[in-house]
């Protein structure tokens, strides 16, 4: 029998929730909070969006740690953050074969997102 590693993670450009859904007996549980950095402002264009660029790299990586053999990752979030966070993994080669899925919603507390992702990580 294939084991299913499933997550789902709600994120903006800077937070992220991971959750991960257990295979033997059906719960979910927050695995952990992720916190990105904002870049500082600087004089350069250039140089604040080539750190900013850098920043999420680094918040990106920080989230698919978590991810180890993952099956299936469901995101959601408010902004952008999912869909770039989406194509950084179809990009990386650990996570070709994961399945992703994409929603939209607002921020919410870590026992409502539970709740949210219950039948999104069946």
């Amino acid at each position: 029998m294939k084991t299913n590693y499933k997550f789902g993670i709600w994120m903006d450009s800077l937070h992220a929730t991971i959750v991960e859904a257990d295979n033997e007996n059906g719960k979910i549980k927050v695995l952990t909070h992720v916190k990105g950095e904002e870049a500082a402002p600087h004089d350069n264009e250039k140089t604040e969006n080539n750190q900013k660029i850098m920043l999420q790299g680094k918040y990106f990586k920080e989230i698919a740690a978590h991810l180890q053999n993952a099956t299936h990752v469901h995101l959601t979030g408010t902004g952008q953050a999912q869909e770039r966070f989406m194509h950084y993994l179809a990009e990386t080669p650990q996570f070709k074969n994961t399945k992703t899925e994409e929603s939209t919603s607002n921020r919410m507390s870590d026992d409502k997102l539970l709740d949210f992702f219950k039948d999104k990580l069946k």
